[in-house]
């Protein structure tokens, strides 16, 4: 999308907005959102829990929700910069107050300029994690951020997938082994073991004994409408899970994205294959024509692109190839790719060449320490 086409874009949005309270009142209603007309309808910010009721926030996730992080958005402890009729943005400030944004606006894509656009008016400093290239060519054409890759996003075709190839020979062996020792896949809810295998789980972490937040959202959630949970079990006992996050786009569910994945310790062999398996053959068969399987983090294209900052480039690479001993970026990338999935760039998208503190700021809030 060109800088020339997002301007008169964003144009066409704010003289939209500007119309007054019917034009957003008419826009609210398109997505069974009630209008507030005793309020400026043309923005606001008011976090903890920004302006929107939980119903209207949920309406405009089933209405825009369609990037993978949308769902998470939905987690304790986020706030909100919210615009009636238009959609919002989900944000966590770190520890020194930054705001860093969760992935891509909750909007129609022809409203995103418009909406980032206002939210960069209060706040200049952010920073923006997770976004796809649309979303990081405007920041970059219009308010001048770096666009560096922070990794990537893989996305299956369900409508022709199969467990055919070579590179997928690693699932069909661990769907063989899982069904020779016995192990059954169901969808279903297992709440009276599903803690029990977490905790002993988080203990194998590199990080031990916490969740990371944010890019991952929490197992526990109050809100969750569309999860779908699926368990591997083992003589009637569940050994592992993996809980699928919809995501939405105009009020219908397109996609899954596998939020959350758990094994019991002493029986993990293949079951996140095993279990991916079989949810995908239940996906198929309701006609779901996609499956994303989320954030591959420091997962980097061998290309550089103009916008991008070398040195947080060159940080990543090195994360990659050397910091396992934080987390297994190797491991992830390894297991993503067995399923062939389109793989497209993610970016983080920040002020400054060397944003130090921005990195900081962000492992403080992914809960990393």
């Amino acid at each position: 999308m060109g800088k020339n086409h997002l301007s008169s874009t964003s144009a066409l949005a704010e003289n939209a907005i500007a119309q007054g309270t019917a034009a957003a009142s008419q826009s609210a209603a398109a997505i069974n959102v009630a209008p507030r007309i005793d309020i400026d309808l043309r923005y606001a910010d008011r976090p903890v829990n920004g302006f929107f009721s939980k119903s209207e926030r949920i309406a405009y996730l089933k209405r825009h929700g369609s990037h993978v992080l949308s769902f998470c958005s939905m987690q304790p402890d986020m706030r909100y910069f919210d615009m009636p009729g238009i959609g919002y943005i989900s944000y966590m400030r770190n520890f020194n107050g930054k705001p860093f944004t969760l992935g891509d606006p909750v909007c129609s894509p022809e409203h995103m300029p418009l909406i980032i656009n206002k939210f960069l008016e209060q706040h200049s400093n952010a920073v923006f994690c997770q976004v796809s290239k649309p979303v990081m060519q405007h920041l970059n054409d219009e308010h001048k951020y770096y666009g560096t890759q922070m990794g990537s996003q893989s996305t299956i075709d369900l409508e022709n997938w199969d467990l055919k190839g070579k590179k997928k020979q690693v699932i069909r062996t661990a769907v063989n082994q899982a069904k020779k020792c016995g192990v059954e896949v169901h969808e279903s809810r297992c709440e009276n073991h599903t803690r029990e295998i977490s905790e002993k789980w988080l203990k194998t972490r590199k990080i031990k004994g916490q969740e990371i937040r944010f890019l991952i959202r929490p197992m526990n959630m109050t809100y969750t409408e569309g999860v779908r949970y699926f368990y591997a079990y083992v003589d009637g006992n569940p050994v592992g899970f993996v809980f699928f996050d919809p995501i939405y786009e105009n009020n219908e569910i397109i996609s899954y994205v596998p939020n959350i994945s758990r094994s019991n310790v002493e029986f993990n062999q293949g079951l996140f294959y095993t279990i991916m398996s079989h949810a995908m053959e239940i996906f198929q068969a309701e006609g779901i024509k996609q499956l994303d399987l989320g954030f591959i983090p420091a997962s980097m294209a061998k290309d550089d692109e103009p916008q991008e900052s070398w040195w947080v480039k060159k940080a990543l690479r090195l994360c990659y190839e050397h910091a396992g001993f934080i987390y297994s970026f190797k491991g992830i990338e390894f297991t993503k790719s067995r399923f062939r999935g389109q793989i497209d760039r993610t970016y983080i998208c920040h002020k400054r060449a060397v944003p130090v503190f921005d990195f900081v700021g962000m492992f403080n809030i992914l809960n990393v320490f």
